[in-house]
C-alpha cells in the first residue's frame, strides 16, 4: 500500500489527517517538522508527502525544495492558510504539486491523494504476493499454494501490514496503533503473541520468515 507522510507541526492536525487515510487504506508516517520528515523520508520508502508550511526548524517551503531535489517525481500536496494565493504559487515554484486550504474536507483530501498517486502511476492494490502465499484484502483470505486459510482479522492485517513493506522494521507500538489504533489500551505483548501465531501457521513456508529486531521490534524478510 502507498505511504503517506504527513508532515505538520499541530499533532492535532497530523492525527486528523492520518485518521482519515487510514480509514482509506493508506499507510502513514508522521513528523513534526522539516527536518523530521527528511529523517523520516530517508529511512521509508514514502510514496506522497502532504506538508505544512509553518513548521519549526525547517519550514515547508525548505523541506518542499528538498525533497523536489531528493526526487523529481515525489507527489507533494502542500497545506495552505485560507486565501493565501501568494503560498500558493510560491509552493508551485519551488515544486509542489498540488496544495489543500485549510480547513479542509476530509473527502476532498483523500480524492486529491488518489489523483496524484494515479498521476505519479502508484496505485492502490487489494492484493499482496509472496511466492506461493497471497493475501486479499478485499476478502481477508490467504492462499498458501493451493491451500485457502482464514486468519483472524488482526492476524490478518498484521501479516499484510509486515508483507506490505519487506524488510521495513515495525516497533511494537507503531503496529499497535496502525492495526489495534491509538486508543488501545492492552497490553503491547499482544503483538509478540500474534507474530508468534502467524509463525506457527506459515512455519513450513519457504517464501518468507518473520523476523525479531533485538531491541526494535519486527520484519518481514522474504526468503530467496
Amino acid at each position: 500500500m502507498p505511504i503517506i507522510l504527513v508532515a505538520d507541526d499541530d499533532a492535532n492536525i497530523r492525527e486528523l489527517v492520518c485518521l482519515f487515510l487510514r480509514n482509506d487504506g493508506f499507510d502513514t508516517a508522521e513528523a513534526a517538522d522539516g527536518q523530521e520528515a527528511l529523517a523520516v523520508y530517508a529511512r521509508t520508502q514514502v510514496d506522497l508527502v502532504i506538508l505544512d508550511i509553518m513548521m519549526p526548524v525547517m519550514d515547508g517551503w525548505a523541506l518542499c525544495k528538498e525533497l523536489r531535489r531528493a526526487d523529481p517525481e515525489l507527489p507533494l500536496l502542500m497545506l495552505t492558510a485560507k486565501g493565501e494565493t501568494w503560498e500558493k504559487v510560491k509552493g508551485f515554484e519551488l515544486g509542489t504539486d498540488d496544495y489543500l486550504t485549510k480547513p479542509f474536507d476530509p473527502l476532498e483530501l483523500t480524492v486529491r491523494v488518489r489523483a496524484l498517486l494515479k498521476r505519479s502511476g502508484i496505485g492502490k492494490s487489494h492484493t499482496i504476493r509472496i511466492g506461493e502465499v497471497t493475501l486479499d484484502r478485499q476478502t481477508y483470505k490467504v492462499m498458501n499454494g493451493a491451500e485457502t486459510l482464514s486468519l483472524p482479522l488482526k492476524e490478518f492485517e498484521l501479516l499484510y501490514k509486515l508483507a506490505g513493506t519487506p524488510g521495513q522494521v515495525y516497533t511494537r507500538e507503531q503496529l499497535i496503533d496502525q492495526i489495534w489504533g491509538i486508543d488501545y489500551s492492552g497490553d503491547d505483548r499482544t503483538i509478540d503473541v500474534h507474530i508468534k501465531r502467524l509463525r506457527e501457521r506459515f512455519a513450513a513456508s519457504p517464501d518468507f520468515r518473520i523476523e525479531t529486531v533485538r531491541g526494535l521490534g519486527y520484519r518481514l524478510e522474504v526468503t530467496e
